[in-house]
């Protein structure tokens, strides 16, 4: 059976979700090879294996923390060089892309982006992408070179599936580009102990409805109930009222949970792009002619003031 390389996202050794959820997917066109990257990389290994990778490639430099993304482009290709694999899977975050990219150009293969689901074809793996703001579903693969494929996290769901997981020293030797842009300094993101916006199986989010900042207070407490992230449309982010990390929408992150929760949004085309995927979607909002109605499995024509701390009441009492 064919080897599929999975770039490895982890924190010190602790595996992100998306991975896993490579991991799943990768196992339909293949055996998983890991390629964990950076301090902790060998402690990665335990969830890799029980995940299905049969094989963890490991390597640990300093410019891995020191420069940005070509060391990390420069392992990827040396992984590919030693294992041929039918195709390289990496999860579609904006260092993710960028690195799937300039890998594929090395190669000489093509890229698919933001994929939402792949399976097994005659000619290849095939994969699935929303386009134009979900309107439409295409299905794709890639006709040169080994396919090099990012994946939306929350695109499938993590399965154990335990494997040998043998952990192989990656050699890696670095290009001139390598040290070409250093990181010069690094402010850590205030936890505030809520899920990753783009990981999250639920997200509740704020518009212009919410009017103001100390309003999404009311969210806040909603997404508490839930273990939810907090999101917010370009009009919240625009006015001040909530950082811009948290921005849901074209020019924000894509999101793609197993419900997002919209209050107070009106659903311009705009916000509609970085949520439509989501697996089920809840809008309140007290315009019942609101475009964002048109797309939602549930809405609720009221006053979010209203609306939203009954809500939260409901919920907090039921778990109680």
């Amino acid at each position: 059976m064919a080897e599929v390389l999975v770039y490895v996202d982890h924190v010190d050794g602790a595996v992100r979700k998306p991975t896993l959820e490579l991991l799943t997917l990768a196992r339909r066109i293949g055996e998983p090879v890991a390629v964990a990257l950076g301090s902790g990389a060998e402690n990665t290994a335990a969830a890799l294996a029980e995940h299905g990778a049969v094989k963890v490639l490991t390597h640990d430099a300093a410019e891995y923390a020191d420069y940005l993304v070509v060391p990390k482009v420069d392992a990827l290709h040396a992984a590919y060089d030693a294992v041929s694999p039918a195709a390289v899977l990496v999860p579609s975050s904006a260092e993710g892309k960028e690195i799937a990219a300039r890998l594929a150009v090395r190669i000489g293969s093509g890229v698919i982006t933001d994929a939402v689901d792949l399976e097994a074809g005659a000619e290849g793996p095939v994969a699935t992408q929303s386009a134009f703001a979900a309107s439409y579903t295409t299905k794709s693969r890639i006709s040169k070179g080994v396919p090099v494929i990012t994946v939306k996290p929350n695109s499938a769901a993590v399965e154990a599936a335990p494997a040998a997981g043998t952990v192989e020293a990656l050699a890696v030797s670095f290009s001139d580009k390598a040290t070409g842009t250093k990181v010069t300094s690094r402010t850590p993101r205030e936890s505030t102990g809520r899920p990753e916006l783009t990981e999250a199986a639920i997200v509740v989010s704020g518009g212009r409805g919410v009017n103001g900042a100390d309003n999404f207070s009311i969210i806040e407490g909603l997404a508490d109930s839930l273990g939810a992230a907090v999101g917010a449309s370009r009009a919240a982010v625009d006015a001040g009222w909530y950082p811009h990390t948290n921005q849901v929408g074209q020019t924000g992150k894509s999101v793609s949970p197993q419900l997002y929760i919209a209050s107070g949004i009106s659903g311009a085309i705009q916000h509609r792009a970085g949520m439509q995927t989501s697996k089920t979607i809840v809008a309140i909002n007290k315009d019942a002619e609101a475009p964002i109605f048109d797309l939602v499995d549930y809405g609720v024509v009221g006053d979010l003031f209203e609306v939203v701390p009954q809500l939260t009441e409901e919920i907090t009492s039921r778990k109680g």
